[in-house]
């Protein structure tokens, strides 16, 4: 899967959103996570999934433990995109404004 619409498709979902927030600064276990959620165990762990593989979470192992982790370069082909796409809009707005400032100038 394309890595772009992968993260699209994980974080289209609120509570996927939610999980990365809580994982954003802290290594957390997956009873942890599980806890700040008002779902099964089972649910939080379908959408753990879903964000490890879209490559936005890391997993790590200890002892009987899983352990959580956002991993911010899994954003990367998606700040990209929203990159191309600020700049094209700038791009337009500019041309816009220059092409208004042309008009006014030869009126």
């Amino acid at each position: 899967m394309d890595p772009l619409d992968g993260a699209l498709r994980a974080l289209a979902e609120p509570r996927r959103r939610a999980i990365l927030r809580l994982v954003a600064h802290d290594e957390l276990a997956a009873g942890e996570i599980a806890a700040a959620f008002d779902v099964t165990r089972t649910a939080v762990s379908q959408h753990l999934t879903v964000l490890k593989e879209a490559g936005l979470l890391s997993e790590r192992r200890a002892g009987t433990r899983r352990l959580y982790r956002a991993r911010p370069d899994g954003l990367d082909a998606l700040r990209a995109f929203l990159d191309e796409m600020w700049s094209d809009a700038l791009d337009r707005g500019r041309r816009l404004v220059e092409g208004e400032a042309t008009a006014r100038d030869v009126a």
